[in-house]
């Protein structure tokens, strides 16, 4: 038998470690102030590679120096970021199924990843050859501007779904 998104929300709500997570006066908070800090710590180090990509700033600094120096961290970041949402989620699962805004952030967030994927995949292999171009290709400009665009919609619906 198949349960609807909204019953099987509905059922996660009523576990004890939503409820324990959505009644706590410190736990709510605590993880809710360390996914702003995965939030920043992530987009964060993706803004600096994308104003690179873009060519509006750190044109002396090699790509691959911005990229291969700070990953770690903006890996970090979002491990962080991706934990705590889960948990974010967990304590409030049927706002969230049943806020537009939460949709559109999730699929938001699949292309981003999408776009960081091609990016790693198909664009910075071949990163030897532009390294330190001031004007990079188009390909790799076009990453970084969608990723701009994308982790701004993203933010932008997380703020919407969290107090609207």
């Amino acid at each position: 038998m198949w349960i609807s998104i909204l019953q099987w929300a509905e059922w996660l709500q009523n576990t004890g470690g939503s409820i324990a997570i959505r009644e706590s006066t410190l736990l709510f908070p605590f993880i809710e102030g360390a996914h702003v800090l995965g939030i920043a710590i992530s987009v964060g180090i993706i803004v600096l590679l994308d104003v690179r990509l873009l060519g509006w700033g750190l044109r002396n600094t090699a790509v691959s120096d911005v990229f291969e120096k700070l990953r770690p961290l903006a890996l970090f970041g979002f491990g962080l970021m991706f934990v705590t949402g889960l948990l974010l989620f967990w304590s409030e699962p049927v706002l969230c199924v049943t806020k537009v805004s939460f949709l559109v952030k999730l699929g938001l967030l699949a292309l981003a990843g999408l776009n960081a994927l091609i990016f790693d995949r198909s664009v910075y292999p071949s990163v030897r050859n532009w390294n330190t171009a001031g004007i990079l290709p188009s390909r790799a400009q076009f990453a970084g501007g969608a990723s701009l665009a994308l982790w701004l919609g993203i933010i932008f619906c997380g703020r919407w779904t969290a107090y609207f």
